[in-house]
C-alpha cells in the first residue's frame, strides 16, 4: 500500500487462483529391451523416475530462453549405466559418484538420440531406437542417461558434454551377455507439475 500526500491509499495485490503456482516439469521415460543372440526377447524394463540434473536444466534454460547458438540435431546421445545407479542433482559428466557408464558394446559412439515429431509436450525415438551390440559376458546394466555434446561427448566413457539426466530401471539390475542387443527408447516430455 502507498499513501499519497492527501492520505489516500492505493496498492496492488496478486491473488492466486486455480492453476496458480504451476510450473513446468521435465521428464524422460525409458523403455529398454534386451534380445539374445538367438533374436529372442530376454527381458524388458522401464525407467519411470528419471532425474533431470542441475547441469541439464541450466543447459536447457541457456539454450532455449537465452537464445544461445544451438543445434540439437545429432548432438544428444544415450548412455548406459552399471548396476544400481543413483543420480544426484549435482551430477555432471565429469563427476558422478553414484554410477559408472557401461561401455561393453561394439558401437564406436554412444547412440544418437533422434526424436520424432513433438506433440502434446513430448517426443520419442521409437522410429530410431538407440541400439547397442553387447560384446562382453556378465555385464550388469542398471539404467541409462542422456548427454549433450558437440564433440568428444559422443564417445563411450567420455567425461565431456553436458549431462541432462538419467535413472535406474524400475525392476532393478539386469545381466547382459556377449551377443545380446539392447534397444533403447526414450520419451522426452515437459508438462505442468
Amino acid at each position: 500500500m502507498y499513501k499519497t500526500a492527501k492520505g489516500v491509499s492505493f496498492g496492488a495485490a496478486a491473488k492466486r487462483g486455480a492453476g496458480a503456482g504451476m510450473g513446468v516439469r521435465r521428464r524422460n521415460r525409458w523403455h529398454v529391451e534386451c534380445y539374445g543372440s538367438d533374436g529372442q526377447l530376454k527381458w524388458a524394463d522401464e525407467i519411470d523416475h528419471n532425474l533431470v540434473v542441475t547441469a541439464g536444466l541450466n543447459h536447457s534454460i541457456t539454450q532455449h530462453f537465452k537464445g544461445s547458438s544451438y543445434t540439437g540435431a545429432s548432438n544428444w546421445f544415450i548412455g548406459l549405466t552399471d548396476g544400481t545407479p543413483t543420480f544426484a542433482l549435482a551430477d555432471t559428466m565429469a563427476s558422478h559418484a553414484g554410477w559408472t557408464e557401461v561401455v561393453a558394446y561394439s558401437e564406436t559412439y554412444r547412440q544418437t538420440l533422434t526424436l520424432g515429431t513433438v506433440a502434446g509436450g513430448s517426443a520419442d525415438n521409437s522410429a530410431n531406437k538407440g541400439t547397442y551390440s553387447i560384446n562382453s559376458d556378465s555385464t550388469t546394466i542398471g539404467g541409462a542417461f542422456l548427454v549433450y555434446s558437440l564433440g568428444a561427448g559422443q564417445y563411450p566413457g567420455s567425461a565431456n558434454g553436458t549431462l541432462y539426466g538419467g535413472g535406474a530401471f524400475s525392476a532393478g539390475d539386469k545381466s547382459l551377455d556377449d551377443g545380446d542387443t539392447l534397444n533403447v527408447t526414450v520419451t522426452v516430455s515437459a508438462g505442468t507439475a
